[in-house]
Formats: C-alpha cells, sequence, structure tokens
C-alpha cells in the first residue's frame, strides 16, 4: 500500500547542455532543493504564466470586441469612488 502522502509521478528523459545543468545545479544548490524539485516549480510556474497569459490575451480581446461604452464611464467612476471610499467627481 502507497502512503498517502506520496504522488505518483511519471519519469520523463529531458536533454540539456552542460551550461543549463551547470545553471541548474548551482540554482538548486542555493535554493537548498533538489534538481528535480527545481525543474518541477519551474515547469509549473511557467504553465501557470502562460494560463495567466492566455486569460490576458482573451480579456484584451474582448475589450477589442466590445469596448466599454463611453456613456458607461460616469456610472463607473460613481462605483469605483463608493468601492474605494474616494469623493465622485460631481461632488467635489
Amino acid at each position: 500500500m502507497v502512503p498517502s502522502h506520496v504522488v505518483a509521478r511519471k519519469q520523463v528523459l529531458v536533454q540539456l547542455d552542460d551550461e543549463l545543468v551547470t545553471a541548474l545545479d548551482e540554482r538548486a544548490g542555493t535554493a537548498g532543493m533538489s534538481r528535480s524539485e527545481l525543474i518541477r516549480r519551474a515547469i509549473a510556474a511557467h504553465l501557470r504564466d502562460l494560463e495567466w497569459e492566455e486569460a490576458d490575451r482573451a480579456a484584451i480581446e474582448a475589450y477589442r470586441r466590445l469596448p466599454e461604452d463611453a456613456r458607461e464611464l460616469p456610472a463607473l467612476e460613481r462605483l469605483a469612488a463608493e468601492i474605494l471610499g474616494g469623493t465622485d467627481r460631481d461632488e467635489t
């Protein structure tokens, strides 16, 4: 029986040049972790960044397809002022 705290992993062969392996080993040593752990974290961070980039691109494209209506701006400014605790420009 496998203990519940053990995460199933798949071994993957990746070819790296000597310069990259040296830099990887130096970073892993400085961070106090194994080469494998540093690679896992780097890949996870990169995949997360790619997801964020995709979400940003989707939001930008949505605004290009359907830009905000200038007539909505005063109401949005009032709402922002209420939420942020500022004053409405028309009240000052």
